[in-house]
């Protein structure tokens, strides 16, 4: 089967400085598929390229086939790309429903998807009606995600969504995670290695804007040389 995603030999400039030296990335369909990498070595520009919200310089970046590389972003989201990016994305001035409808096509909400939404998160009918600035970190977290799901995606792009959560809440996102990808793909960016290595099917670790290793999280997760290598830290200790 064609991957779902590929990015060939992409080079992406932020100002003056590079930062992506020719990644090459083949995403498969369906999953959970996982950037890795300390801070710094690209992965948030890596997800940004493929959104259109930073362009390459060269290289291509192809969904289902079909170049994007040059699409704005969206355009890119048009075509069944959602982004939940690190910083979340919502808006704390407005309500819960008010943050999800913004995420439709038209402003309104298909009530099968709705009750599905709501089914994996259900703090977001709890707090339907509350504005988000009132939500903790882990349920503005999940009202980024329920942005992302509301309407049906080919792929979801997710920066970091552990990041400050306590791990009941993470623990609780691994679920969550877990069902989303029965329909659909997901590539993660993430730093804390317990939520990946439970998720994740592959990974990808990214070193100074290039990738620098590519298999199973199986294989990674069970070889200490390999995380000594990639990553200077094992994952048995998280």
């Amino acid at each position: 089967m064609a991957p779902v995603l590929q990015l060939d030999d992409v080079h992406t400039d932020i100002a003056q400085y590079q930062i992506l030296h020719g990644v090459s990335l083949a995403i498969p369909q369906g999953g959970v598929h996982v950037i890795l990498g300390r801070n710094g070595a690209g992965k948030t520009t890596t997800l940004r390229t493929i959104m259109g919200l930073w362009k390459a310089r060269s290289g291509s970046v192809r969904f289902r086939g079909d170049d994007i590389t040059r699409l704005s972003t969206p355009d890119i989201a048009q075509r069944g790309i959602a982004f939940v990016p690190e910083n979340m994305g919502i808006f704390g001035g407005l309500t819960v429903e008010e943050n999800m409808r913004l995420a439709t096509k038209d402003g309104s909400f298909d009530t099968q998807r709705l009750n599905r939404v709501h089914g994996i998160f259900p703090a977001m009918a709890q707090f339907w009606t509350k504005p988000a600035h009132a939500l903790s970190g882990g349920q503005k977290q999940m009202l980024a995600v329920s942005r992302a799901i509301i309407e049906r995606r080919d792929l979801i792009l997710v920066d970091e969504p552990t990041k400050g959560l306590a791990p009941a809440i993470i623990r609780n996102m691994i679920t969550a995670f877990r069902e989303i990808a029965e329909e659909t793909t997901i590539l993660l960016v993430e730093q804390n290695f317990y939520f990946a290595k439970a998720l994740g099917q592959s990974v990808a670790v990214i070193d100074d804007g290039r990738i620098v290793h590519s298999g199973t999280m199986a294989e990674l997760a069970s070889d200490a040389g390999l995380q000594s290598r990639f990553l200077s830290l094992s994952l048995e200790a998280h």
